[in-house]
């Protein structure tokens, strides 16, 4: 706490000497202090009230006293590895299998999302024998060097694509080859996987997984049209490869709808592999990988022994139960579809008043909103999205009703280059996406 205690300056001066420029700020030109939080609220070191509407981790508040109150005790009882038998890890194994198709039903619990792709990509080659990964365009699945190397959105400024990566047109029925108008957009993009997979099969190339965000979100929050992922799954499965859902943004009831994001494709299409983390733990490094049991035997035919030292602990298991009870309990699903319908017909008015707002899309409280500058040629409005994001107002009077509660994303686009979920405005617990003036 004494670091609170320090004048914002002095604390800018101290990280720009100790942290790599790299960790970048939000609001570089004007840095916020944020010293604590509670639900949707932030606050800085003077006491300005901020609605968070860029975390995308607090997934039921920050500080919810239930999530808090799980870590705490489970902290003062046991903290330990998962080399030995505890009830937190499988009763967390079991409250998830609960919410995911019954083929899904062997977990791998890790610290971040990172990790868990990682460990998909892992399972995915063990399991097909081959190394290929098709991915989208514009994806990002994490900062290992395994997940840069099949994320465009980093990969691009790096190194550039590996053979060994393939990329596939984004399912983007606004800005995409195929748009809105198309008679049947799903099977023209899946189409585009499928040419991507006969590409590169005939340079002897062999396929072991797609890699998709059920929802892609640092893609320009594209909402991919019904039906696509089964026809992909189809492509793939028949080039031996595995069908990977990215749910690490997306998942545990943003949707409203559903559940998982993936079930917005229908109630016959199954992922291979799921991956979860951020909202997972609300805060806490939690993430996990589902998955069916003919893919997890592969890996263990292996012989070798996966071991992750903090993934699985008691404590991150209890903090896990308790992001599901208070999901449950406070009816956070509904509330996301319910303020995320409000939210969406307030957009809509938007656009009809005002040109520069190309496109309104979402479900749930996953939205995003595509500004453009010209309404033919659909040009991305790039600096007018950029004045956007790089807003922080100090919310007077903050909205208190409970019809203001939910969790979800908002993104507002208008870049040549798609933004990263850095440049997305994305409530978690609120309901709204603007800080109230």
């Amino acid at each position: 706490m004494a670091a609170d205690q320090r004048s914002k300056a002095d604390t800018l001066a101290l990280r720009q000497r100790l942290i790599s420029s790299s960790c970048r700020l939000f609001f570089p030109e004007d840095p916020v202090k944020i010293v604590r939080a509670q639900g949707q609220y932030m606050y800085d070191e003077q006491g300005a009230e901020y609605i968070d509407c860029i975390n995308n981790v607090a997934h039921v508040g920050h500080c919810h006293p239930l999530v808090v109150r799980a870590a705490h005790e489970q902290n003062q009882v046991l903290n330990t590895n998962s080399r030995y038998l505890h009830d937190n890890i499988v009763d967390y194994a079991q409250r998830l299998s609960e919410t995911l198709p019954e083929p899904l039903c062997v977990f791998y619990f890790l610290n971040s999302g990172s990790e868990a792709n990682d460990l998909a990509l892992r399972l995915a080659r063990h399991y097909t024998g081959h190394q290929d990964v098709v991915v989208l365009d514009h994806a990002y699945h994490g900062h290992l060097s395994s997940l840069i190397d099949i994320s465009p959105y980093k990969f691009r400024n790096l190194d550039g694509q590996k053979e060994w990566v393939h990329v596939a047109p984004l399912p983007d029925t606004y800005r995409g080859p195929y748009r809105e108008d198309h008679p049947n957009p799903a099977v023209a993009y899946a189409n585009e996987v499928k040419r991507v997979v006969s590409s590169a099969q005939e340079k002897g190339r062999k396929i072991a997984a797609f890699f998709a965000e059920s929802l892609p979100s640092v893609g320009g929050q594209i909402i991919p049209p019904a039906g696509y992922f089964s026809q992909v799954a189809e492509h793939i499965h028949k080039a031996g490869g595995v069908f990977v859902a990215d749910e690490i943004q997306v998942g545990f009831g943003r949707v409203g709808k559903h559940f998982w994001a993936f079930q917005l494709q229908g109630k016959d299409f199954v992922p291979d592999i799921v991956t979860m983390g951020k909202s997972i733990g609300n805060g806490h490094p939690v993430a996990c990988v589902a998955t069916t049991q003919p893919v997890a035997r592969a890996f263990e035919a292996t012989g070798v022994e996966y071991f992750n030292t903090f993934g699985g602990s008691p404590v991150s298991c209890a903090v896990g139960l308790a992001v599901l009870n208070v999901l449950e309990k406070e009816q956070l699903q509904a509330h996301a579809t319910s303020v995320g319908s409000f939210l969406m017909e307030l957009l809509r008015q938007q656009k009809i008043k005002h040109p520069i707002v190309g496109d309104v899309r979402g479900v749930g409280l996953f939205i995003g909103v595509d500004l453009i500058k010209d309404e033919a040629t659909r040009t991305p409005a790039t600096e007018e999205a950029a004045y956007l994001v790089s807003s922080h107002i100090p919310s007077l009077p903050p909205p208190r009703s409970q019809e203001s509660q939910g969790f979800g994303m908002v993104g507002w686009h208008g870049r040549k280059q798609i933004p990263s979920s850095a440049y997305s405005f994305i409530p978690q617990y609120p309901g709204g996406a603007f800080p109230v003036q």
